[in-house]
């Protein structure tokens, strides 16, 4: 799969609403789901499998063995993949060996904003630079205001003469890192 790459449930198209309704008529909304440590790809694999939309977003990275240096492909999210569902398919979600839970408060899984999916799908798609971040909460938010991660909101960080943005999804306390083009940021209010 290509840098940044997202695996996707066969015959799905990217467009249309991101809240479709599903077969039992309740919205589709994308979910969190916490999986076993190394599992992310596994887990989304058999979710194709079983009709369930998934996205498992991805970076690329070059490890070095005794073989040698291989570029390997790794989850943006370590521990995480997402699912498209009507909360009444959570029990075939959680049947999926390899998933622990669907993020959420008090055991009932919180929905995230469609937006925070769809953009980094996009983005994603578009090959732009990601790769994990520790997770921030503080420092000089920004606005993207071009390209496919615009209306996103982050903190900014500049290294080595590059302009970058750390996103982070709250729910799951974690964070990437895009590269963006300084011109298209602006001082959020």
């Amino acid at each position: 799969m290509p840098v940044g790459s997202a695996v996707q449930q066969a015959g799905e198209s990217w467009g249309g609403s991101s809240a479709e309704v599903g077969s039992v008529g309740f919205a589709r909304l994308w979910y969190a789901v916490h999986t076993r440590s190394r599992h992310e790809k596994s887990v989304s694999t058999q979710f194709i499998g079983r009709d369930i939309e998934t996205f498992l977003p991805a970076y690329q990275a070059v490890h070095r063995w005794r073989n040698g240096r291989h570029r390997v492909e790794l989850p943006l999210f370590p521990g995480y993949t997402f699912v498209r569902i009507a909360l009444a398919q959570r029990l075939e979600v959680l049947k999926v060996p390899g998933v622990v839970r669907l993020v959420g408060f008090n055991g009932t899984p919180t929905p995230l904003e469609d937006d925070e999916i769809e953009s980094l799908r996009r983005a994603l798609l578009a090959g732009v630079g990601a790769a994990p971040h520790a997770y921030l909460k503080v420092g000089r938010r920004v606005r993207i205001t071009a390209g496919p991660l615009v209306g996103r909101e982050g903190i900014l960080v500049r290294r080595q003469g590059t302009t970058r943005v750390v996103l982070s999804i709250d729910l799951i306390q974690r964070s990437i890192l895009v590269d963006v083009e300084a011109n298209s940021l602006a001082l959020a209010e």
